[in-house]
């Protein structure tokens, strides 16, 4: 299992990477992924959407089923991965690189605080299996 130890994460299995300033990148993990299996499409919301931590803020769908991406900070999006429109598979491929989901100007920076480190994350991961 992939876990890079700069990211943050959420118990539903969300990554979130400091970019600049206040913005972060935001997709899911390499477990998460392995778990949905194929990919086959990516919902994203629209650039300038306000999401609120813990909300639902995008939709994968896998061969399997359909699963809701949830917000793991709240903030404004100021930027989608256009090419997982067309590649959803990036997801399954690149999780924590070509495959990331949007970009967000976070606006509480508090809640980075209460994200999950590498090892919290890691730990999550093995009591479910």
């Amino acid at each position: 299992m992939n876990v890079p130890d700069e990211l943050k994460y959420t118990k539903t299995h969300e990554w979130v990477k400091k970019l600049n300033g206040n913005e972060v990148a935001i997709g899911i993990t390499d477990h998460a992924q392995q778990q949905l299996q194929d990919i086959v499409y990516v919902e994203l919301p629209p650039i300038g959407r306000v999401l609120k931590m813990e909300a639902p803020c995008a939709v994968v769908e896998s061969v399997k089923a359909a699963y809701d991406i949830y917000a793991p900070l709240s903030g404004k999006i100021t930027k989608i991965n256009q090419e997982l429109k067309g590649r959803p598979q990036l997801v399954n491929e690149d999780p924590y690189g070509k495959g990331w989901f949007l970009h967000i100007e976070i606006t509480d920076p508090e809640e980075w605080n209460r994200l999950l480190s590498a090892s919290q994350y890691r730990d999550i991961c093995e009591s479910e299996t």
